[in-house]
């Protein structure tokens, strides 16, 4: 078990620690869920800095760290569905791809074959993180003006989530795209299993 796989099995295990800490309603549990965030997407960067510069890239490295990226994206973007900041079909359309993207890695991998990501998976990703880092520290902001009796009013809620629906309608888009673009460069091993 090397650095890079360590730091992507632990962006797996921040992720329900993530989750725990924000679905509590306090601006101190809130806090702690952004750090638990901008630690696990911070392991993203580190792993692949790792892989590439002590040329440690391994097959269960290219497996993992996709996923663990897929379960860190899908506990926030369902959070923040749960608190009612963002649509569910979009997010349904972005787990949708995951799950999909997922499936086809396994089937690969199961083969014998490792998926690699493209450059267009990279920016989907970047944009997710991106999106949710965002959405993030809105929320804390007007957690932290709540907690102290106030309102932030510099962007009132409507806008916010106005701001919300473009940005994870376009961070969707993206995503789906991607999927799509993966099943036709692989859809010779999907072919596979609908004989």
């Amino acid at each position: 078990m090397n650095t890079p796989n360590k730091l992507t099995l632990l962006r797996i295990v921040l992720s329900p620690v993530f989750v725990a800490l924000f679905l509590v309603d306090n601006v101190y549990f809130r806090l702690a869920a952004l750090l638990v965030f901008l630690i696990a997407a911070l392991t993203d960067l580190a792993d692949g800095y790792y892989a590439r510069k002590y040329g440690i890239i391994t097959s269960f490295g290219k497996f993992i760290d996709p996923l663990a990226d897929k379960v860190l994206v899908s506990s926030a973007f369902i959070s923040f569905v749960a608190l009612g900041y963002v649509r569910g079909w979009m997010v349904a359309v972005i787990i949708g791809r995951e799950l999909l993207i997922t499936g086809l890695r396994s089937l690969a991998a199961y083969k014998g074959m490792v998926i690699v990501p493209t450059y267009w998976a990279k920016v989907k990703t970047a944009l997710q993180m991106v999106s949710l880092a965002i959405i993030l520290i809105y929320i804390n902001i007007d957690t932290i003006y709540i907690h102290m009796g106030e309102e932030f009013t510099l962007i009132s809620r409507a806008q916010a989530e106005l701001g919300f629906d473009y940005l994870v309608g376009l961070t969707a888009l993206v995503t789906a795209l991607t999927g799509v673009d993966y099943v036709f460069k692989h859809y010779s091993i999907l072919k596979t299993v609908m004989k």
